[in-house]
This record gives structure tokens, sequence and C-alpha cells, in this order.
């Protein structure tokens, strides 16, 4: 028979920020088990990643583990891969920073199990062409993407055995193809057919390689998998002992000492790509869909070299699908130039550290991974940016009080922000889309508190909906009893996580931004405005302002003005927002008047949407505290308080004329390997004031929100 390689790539990460119990979790249901299993089976030798928040945890909570996986490396029977040490999207990153976190990786690597790794797992397997150079300039000569980047260049499946060197500007990394359908295979199929394909493999491909590389966490925490993998139906107990009784033709290597042993197939030049099915989630709403049509389509007809060409996104298509995801990825840039530019002048410590680690993947996409659904995540991100800015801002501003501000396209969609930087609090309006305030920074505790996220079409809610239709009560999926077939990939199937979910798909006219201002009609209700079926009878919600700036002693005053109309009368408003050094306090005035011939009447509300959680609480008034899981509504508010406990923030308002509140929370419904469920985003509440203005009539209300 001939001889013929194995590599196995396991890759372990868990998002910085991930609750302590999800760790303990997946570490009991995944990387302890398969640990263990490679110290039962010691003929079974792999490729091992763990990122380094994961690392972090393991060090603090399970140093035994790191231990034992440090003698597995002595032996030589696990290979330790370097990558971005918090786990970024590397082509996303600044350059210094790609560099900066796969050499601090690889350090601790060798500092922690006495190795030196050669590999580097690639973050969702997102490849740039360029690279090759930042690769080898940290030291890495191999990696994995999937096989999907070399099938757009023109490769067959006979041609994915093996491995390949790519280069830019003439510094080489060789690239091991992970194949798809070892992917769907291990751990879903029988054993003995996952035996017989490489058993077919062999004949045609004699020392030639067949990699799968792909996450640990499939291996029992994914929905379904403990039982298989490592229960009753001990699937990977089942696969180890047969690659070890084939192990006279069926050798398992390391992806670096395979690398070593055998020469590469050839130099190859892949396309920007990830894994197939983060490019159909990288695709708007509507594409996606028909590309798993598509898919599906030319599978069914047996058109599979026509699907191998097939392509779908680009990751990067995230930052303008998401652009929640934008503003993240943008605030990550500017506290990188922020960051490097204290280290300039000396400064050191963990700055560095806290930029890097709100570089995590995580919340900068969404599949069928919560991604930046995951407001915890998104929160995380953000806490340690601010960290960051607020360490580098101490050393180019000094530790006194002081604001800033500037005109700047900080989205980099060719329209002006106006941003506000200060000691205590960052603010960021966005003039051209209602003069409304899509950042709101609150140093300490290093909270944006404006970090939302919308309700929008995914193209998994039209199969939410499918679903419904054809079994309306549906629910999550129970276990299998023992003895069925049962175990899916998180890619099958529908899992839906309470009945009636398909009626909540409501979807926003516009981002989750706050200081949104709305002309209602007068019979607009609470309940209009959480299905996003109210009529806004101005053009004020999403129209463009005018932005200034103006200094008044040692206070800021931002002016946003407009004029546009309402009901078809000519109708100017102004929003001033006051801001002082040194404080988290915000004044915000608003002064409308009617210019044309006609009485205005309606009522005027205010948006505000902010990054509270459901087990938060609202108190209103004199009223006891709720929680902000439900609507509610309150009249006469003069004032009303905010109270967050993860990080801990007290938020109050006092209006300087009395409102009706309404408040209501933002709920998305997503996918994720669980099944579809409802997401906390934020929470919305609504200020409203009933405007009657008669011709030439003005109008003028206030709010100040501070800590309280």
């Amino acid at each position: 028979m001939p001889r013929f390689y194995v590599g196995l790539a396991i890759h372990n990460h868990q998002p910085v920020g991930n609750a302590h119990h999800v760790f303990e979790s997946v570490y009991e249901e995944s990387y302890l088990p398969l640990l263990a299993a490679l110290e039962d089976h010691p003929r079974i030798r792999i490729s091992l990643h763990y990122s380094g928040c994961l690392l972090d945890w393991l060090r603090e909570h399970r140093p035994d583990f790191l231990a034992r996986l440090k003698a597995l490396a002595a032996r030589g029977q696990v290979e330790i891969m370097t990558g971005g040490y918090y786990e970024p999207i590397l082509p996303a990153i600044p350059d210094a920073d790609k560099v900066g976190q796969i050499a601090h990786m690889s350090t601790v690597i060798r500092d922690e199990f006495g190795v030196s790794p050669s590999g580097l797992w690639l973050a969702e397997r997102v490849w740039e062409p360029h690279l090759p150079r930042f690769l080898a300039e940290a030291g890495v000569r191999w990696t994995v993407v999937d096989d999907s980047h070399f099938k757009m260049v023109g490769l067959a499946d006979e041609e994915l055995r093996g491995y390949y060197v790519s280069e830019e500007e003439g510094h080489p990394v060789s690239i091991f193809p992970s194949l798809k359908l070892l992917r769907y295979m291990i751990p879903w199929r029988d054993v003995e057919e996952v035996i017989e394909t490489f058993r077919a493999w062999a004949e045609q491909s004699e020392d030639g390689i067949a990699v799968m590389g792909d996450d640990g966490e499939k291996f029992g925490s994914w929905p379904e998998t403990y039982r298989h993998c490592w229960g009753p139906d001990d699937w990977m107990g089942r696969f180890f002992v047969a690659l070890e009784e084939n192990s006279s033709w069926l050798i398992t290597i390391p992806l670096g000492e395979y690398a070593a042993r055998f020469p590469p197939r050839g130099r190859i030049y892949l396309p920007s790509a990830s894994y197939e099915e983060m490019m159909a989630w990288a695709l708007p709403a509507g594409r996606s869909r028909r590309f798993e049509q598509i898919k599906r389509e030319l599978e069914d007809e047996g058109r599979q070299e026509t699907l191998d060409l097939v392509r779908g996104g680009f990751w990067r298509h995230f930052l303008v699908k998401y652009p929640e995801v934008n503003n993240l990825h943008k605030k990550m840039l500017r506290v990188h130039r922020k960051v490097y530019a204290a280290r300039q002048r000396g400064a050191d410590g963990e700055m560095l550290a806290d930029l890097w680690r709100g570089q995590c993947n995580c919340p900068y996409w969404h599949g069928v991974f919560g991604g930046i659904y995951l407001m915890g995540i998104r929160l995380t991100n953000y806490h340690h940016l601010i960290r960051a800015e607020a360490a580098a801002d101490a050393v180019l501003h000094g530790d006194g009080q002081w604001l800033g501000w500037e005109s700047a396209d900080f989205d980099l969609d060719g329209r002006a922000e106006f941003l506000v930087d200060g000691s205590s609090a960052n603010l960021y309006f966005a003039p051209a889309d209602g003069g409304t305030l899509f950042e709101w920074d609150i140093k300490e505790p290093a909270l944006n508190v404006a970090a939302v996220l919308g309700r929008r079409p995914e193209a998994y809610h039209q199969t939410l909906l499918e679903a419904a239709e054809a079994q309306p009560e549906a629910t999550v999926e129970a276990q299998p009893d023992e003895g069925e077939e049962a175990v899916r990939t998180i890619h099958d199937g529908v899992r839906i996580k309470e009945s009636g979910l398909h009626e909540r798909l409501y979807y926003d006219r516009h981002c989750r931004s706050s200081l949104r201002d709305h002309f209602l009609a007068p019979e607009t209700t609470l309940d209009d405005l959480i299905r996003s079926s109210y009529q806004e009878v101005g053009d004020f919600a999403d129209g463009s302002y005018a932005a200034q700036a103006r200094e008044d002693g040692e206070r800021l005053v931002v002016t946003l003005d407009r004029a546009g109309q309402v009901a078809g009368v000519p109708c100017r408003l102004e929003k001033e927002v006051i801001l002082a050094a040194g404080g988290s306090k915000v004044g915000v005035t608003w002064r409308l008047s009617n210019g044309g011939d006609s009485p205005i009447d309606c009522l005027f509300a205010s948006e505000w949407n902010l990054a509270f959680a459901a087990a938060d609480t609202l108190t209103a008034g004199e009223a006891p505290a709720l929680g902000l899981g439900e609507p509610q509504t309150a009249e006469g508010v003069r004032a009303l308080t905010l109270e967050g406990h993860y990080p801990p923030l007290r938020l109050r308002a006092e209006l300087a004329q009395p409102a009706t509140l309404w408040s209501y929370p933002i709920e998305a419904v997503s996918n994720s390997e669980g099944g579809f469920e409802r997401t906390h985003q934020g929470v919305c509440l609504v200020l409203l004031w009933p405007l009657r203005l008669a011709p030439g009539g003005s109008a003028t209300f206030g709010l100040t929100w501070r800590q309280a």
C-alpha cells in the first residue's frame, strides 16, 4: 500500500472578554478531552494552535493543562503553531501590529513550551496576497488556508495533497490547503468511510498529505458533539484507533515536519479569500442567500468543476455590510496611531497589549457564529481600545483636563465626521447622518455607551421564515435518543430556540446612533417604533447637518444645524451640545423654529440608543427601577437614571422640560452554532414632547447627561 500522510491542524480559541463559564465549559467539553486522547494515543501526531486569549485563561485557571501540553510537545507528538496573539484578522490590522502580535506569540510559545514554532494559524483563514512578506518577517515558514483558495486559481482536488510556496517581494512562505471535504467528514461521517477516503487518495498520491485545519470546539462543544466525539459514540477514540491500526501506510504528521521532509508541489499565488462559508456570509443578505442557492443547484446537477470556480464575497466587505463593524475597525486604527505616537515618546506598558486585545477578530464579522451580534464581545473590544487610547492620550496631552476636536472622515466614506476627544470622554458625531452621536466613550469605566447594533435583514432570516411556515411551533432540536444517527454540522439543519421568533423580524431604518431626532405623527405609538412602522413627517432623522464648534471658557460647544421641513412646512432645528473638560457631563439644547406660513403640530422625539444590558435597570422619576428587557413608558419625566453592572455605570439624564419616555430593548434575531435566538443589543430611549409651532414660532427643549 502506498504511504500517505494526514495532517491535522486543530485551532483552539475563545474571544477576548468571553465569560469565564464559557471558557470552563469548552475546556471540559473540547480542549481537555482532546489532550487526554492524545496522551492515550502517543502515535497520533498533530499540529495544535491555542490563541493568546485562551493561553492567558489556561495559565491562570488550568496551568496543569499547559504542563501536559508541554510534555506532548517535548516528545514531538504535538507541534505548537504561532499566530496573532489575540487572534486578529491579519490583513485588517496595521503592519506593525501584524508582525508584533506574531512575534509576541512566538516568544510566549518558546517560553511556555520550550519549542520554536515554524507555522502559523491564520485567523479565519483570511488570506490576502501581501501576507507572505509579513509572515516571513515574523519568522513564519508555513501556514494553512482552505482548499477554496486554491480552487479559485484552477487547481483540481488531486493537486491539493501537498503544499505550495508563495511569495511577496521575494519573501516566501509555504501554504497547505485544508480540505473542505475532510472538515465535513471529521467527525461527522463513519470512521471507516474516512479511512477508505484516505486509502483512495494514497493510491493516487504516494507520499502526499491530506490536511484538515479546523476549530477544536467542533470536537465536543458544538451542539450534540460531546456525546458523539467523547461519549458513548466515542468517534474520536475510534478514529485514533483506526489511524493507529493503519499506520503501516497512513501516517499522522505535524505540518512543519512534513514541510521539512518533502518538497513543495510548486509555486502558487492565491487571491484574497477565506473559507467558503465565510465568503458567503460576507455578501449582502440577498446575494448571500442567492449564492447558497446557486451552490446547491450546481451540486444537485453534479457540476463540481463549475462549483469549484464559483466564489462568494470578500472578508473586508463586512466593513460595508455592518457600519458598526466599520466604526469599530476605524476606532482601532485611530487608537493604533495614538499608541504608536505615544511609544515614540518613550511610553511603554499595557497600552500596546490593550490595542492588540481590541484587534481580536470575533466582533469584526458575523456568520453562523455570533460575532458582532454578541454585545459583550463587542463592548470588550471597545473597552480595551478606550483603555489604550486613554493611556496614550495621557502621554500625548499630559495628565490634566483637556478637550480637542477635529472634522475628519473617520469612517472613510468620503463625508466628514465631527470628532471630540477629551481627558474624560470622547464624542463622535455624524453630521451627514442626522447630526447623530455614533460613539460616546466614557473613559472610566472605558465604555463606548453608544456601541449598539441595529436590526437588519440577514440571509438566514428567510430560512427561519420557511422553517416557521413548515413547522409553526418549531423550537430548538432535542438531543437524539441513543442509537439514532444524529449529529450534523452546524451548517446543517434549523435550530430555533423559541416559538414565534420569526414574528420578531423587525428592521431598522437607520443606524442605531443617538441624538437622532424625529418629527412623528401625533398618533404614533411605542409599538410603531418597536416595529419600525412609524410615520416620519419631517426630513431631519437622516438629513445632513452643518457642524461647527466654539470654545467657551473651559467648555466646548458643538452646534449641529439643519433647515428642513415638517409636514411640508419649512423648519429649522439647531442642536447645541455642550461639553466640559475634565468631566463626562453632556448638555444638549434643541431650538426649533417654524419658518413657514402654516402651523406645525406633531411630536418631537429624540432617540438615544445606549449599550445597557437587559439585566440593567432604568429609573424614571420617582417610579421604582425596572429592567431593560421589556418595553415601558412614563409620563411627565424630568429625570431618569440608567444603571449598568458590567462594567458598573450610572448614567443620569435631567430634562429641562418634562417629557414622555418610551423605552424598549433592541433585540435582533441572529443565528449561532446553537440556533436562532433573540440577542439583546442595547436599549432605546425616546424622549417625546408635543410640538405646536405657529408660523414664525419657536420652541426649546433640553437635557443634561452625567455620570451619577
